[in-house]
């Protein structure tokens, strides 16, 4: 950094009163000769490693006129009557200014070693910001200004390969963008107009280009600056490319697990209806109780067809966002009563039981939704728990939280699996065969609740049964306001 002219003349003034100030004490003193030069070959040392080497041979030149006429027989004049003493001024003078040649260098290398050292601090960092952006739009968008940021330039610009749009540091920086495309597409570096152009390269090829102004960058700086932003334009590339393929094979995954779960959910009541109309096209005679009974198996498990498509058509919506709740303040009997009347098939051999207190407020939730999450629950607990197993229901308030508990003595699901359950068509690996779903129930559940802004999660152990919980959030206009249903305690 240059000093303002103030500052050099600051220093002036200091050189010439060091050499006074060296000279008084030194003639007052009555120093040897010797003793003085070296004196005097020190404050030169120190000007130059300090302030530079033009203040050093003012020093030194200063220095030798006043070693002349101070110290030099005869004394007072610029007079030399010894001839050894012409070559002891310049011999001093040689080594004044040679010795504060080296001093400049060796300053000079320091600084440039401090100043490479920040540039690769600088660079060190930017790859750090760099790293965060695993998308390419985000980051293209996001680099002039890290740029700009990090080496304290005036200005930024950048464009990639595929990606016609010039992204800038701030709306009114102005680039050449004919030159900023050029440096693209020919891969070499073009200085114009204070404004620097490097190509962003990742080994041989040419994946961008970076326009640069303000600070002046060394040629070395700007080279790792290129190809360090190509290499990261390049991984943000690449992990799109396999975020695409993870993608791909996922939905592949649903689609496989869909198919088989589907064909499996889907081939017992399609033998079932199958067989009732075998029989009634039959020439068996049939009472009309027995031909009853077959289209009443019929009209069950067409009804559960109905409800298979149903699930996969409601978890499509879901997926896509494509639903709307209709949140209204409501007690969770409005819900947990008609979704106790849905899984009564499921429910009809187990003892349930509903804890809930007289006063609880009221969330604000989508009552026909919420009946839906617990009917899935219920359903969930009958189906995997054995036959006269008691199913507890408790709801309870928990900060401005109402928590919704559902409890069997079912087998209880695996550590490992917990995380699992409420990914779309995944199965207990010990119930997948055991007994009928399809997998959506748990996945359908958790959009709703999340939807609601409420939490859903399941504890359990194995042999003891599992307990499924789900928050909602209560209305803070019901707060204090009492509902007027008594707890329920009952059998079915």
């Amino acid at each position: 950094m240059k000093a303002s002219a103030q500052t050099q003349a600051v220093r002036y003034v200091v050189v010439v009163a060091a050499v006074g100030a060296i000279t008084v004490v030194d003639f007052r003193l009555h120093v040897n000769p010797t003793t003085v030069a070296l004196m005097f070959l020190v404050a030169v040392l120190l000007a130059s490693a300090y302030w530079g080497l033009r203040y050093a041979v003012v020093l030194a030149l200063a220095a030798t006129v006043a070693f002349n006429f101070f110290f030099l027989p005869p004394i007072k004049t610029f007079t030399i009557a010894d001839p050894q003493n012409w070559v002891a001024l310049f011999a001093f003078l040689v080594t004044a200014l040679v010795a504060s040649n080296l001093a400049e260098r060796a300053r000079r290398e320091a600084e440039r070693a401090k100043g490479r050292r920040r540039e690769v601090e600088r660079l060190y960092g930017l790859s750090q910001r760099l790293l965060a952006s695993e998308n390419v739009l985000e980051l293209l968008d996001a680099l002039p200004r890290y740029v700009q940021d990090t080496f304290s330039v005036g200005s930024v610009a950048v464009i990639a390969a595929g990606h016609p749009s010039i992204y800038r540091s701030s709306p009114d920086a102005l680039f050449d963008e004919s030159v900023l495309r050029s440096t693209l597409l020919r891969g070499e570096p073009i200085t114009q107009e204070g404004v620097s152009y490097v190509p962003l390269r990742l080994g041989m090829r040419t994946v961008g280009a970076l326009g640069v102004t303000g600070d002046e960058l060394s040629r070395e700086t700007l080279d790792a600056l290129g190809s360090l932003v190509g290499l990261a334009i390049e991984r943000a590339r690449a992990l799109e490319a396999l975020s695409k393929h993870r993608a791909e094979q996922e939905h592949e995954r649903l689609r496989s697990a869909l198919l088989d779960s589907v064909t499996h959910e889907f081939r017992t009541p399609l033998t079932s209806i199958k067989a009732s109309v075998t029989t009634l096209l039959s020439a068996a005679t049939l009472d009309d109780q027995g031909r009853r009974e077959l289209l009443t198996v019929i009209d069950e498990e067409a009804d559960h067809l109905n409800r298979l498509v149903g699930e996969a058509a409601e978890m499509a919506q879901l997926d896509a966002g494509m639903f709307q709740l209709d949140l209204q303040p409501h007690s969770i009997q409005d819900a947990l009563k008609p979704a106790m009347d849905d899984a009564k098939s499921s429910l009809e051999n187990h003892p349930v039981e509903i804890i809930a207190a007289a006063d609880l407020p009221n969330v604000r939730m989508d009552a026909q939704r919420i009946r839906e999450v617990l009917m899935h629950l219920l359903e969930n607990a009958g189906k995997y728990s054995p036959s006269g197993s008691p199913i507890k229901v408790t709801c309870e308030v928990n900060g401005d939280r109402l928590v919704i508990n559902v409890a069997d003595r079912g087998p209880g699901i695996d550590s490992f699996e917990q995380s699992l359950i409420f990914e779309k068509f995944y199965r207990g690996h010990n119930q997948r065969y055991t007994a009928p779903g399809t997998g959506m129930g748990l996945a359908i559940a958790k959009v709703i609740v999340e939807a609601h802004g409420g939490t859903i999660g399941v504890v359990s152990q194995l042999g003891s049964g599992s307990v499924f919980s789900f928050s909602l959030p209560i209305d803070k206009g019901s707060l204090g306001t009492v509902t007027r249903e008594p707890a329920v305690a009952k059998t079915s």
